[in-house]
């Protein structure tokens, strides 16, 4: 229920937007998280999966 509060309609968002500096901004603050979230993931599978070839 949390989560359904904490969401933001990106598109209302840049449709009202007063400039683009200000729409490029919503998107990458939009997509940054997941971004950081999918490189993270990526190293420690990566990290795990060295540590398991060395043992």
């Amino acid at each position: 229920m949390l989560l359904s509060l904490l969401q933001v309609n990106i598109e209302d968002k840049i449709k009202n937007a007063p400039d683009d500096n200000y729409q490029i901004g919503i998107l990458i603050g939009s997509y940054l998280p997941l971004f950081i979230l999918v490189v993270l993931a990526y190293l420690l599978y990566r990290y795990n999966k060295n540590r398991n070839k060395e043992s």
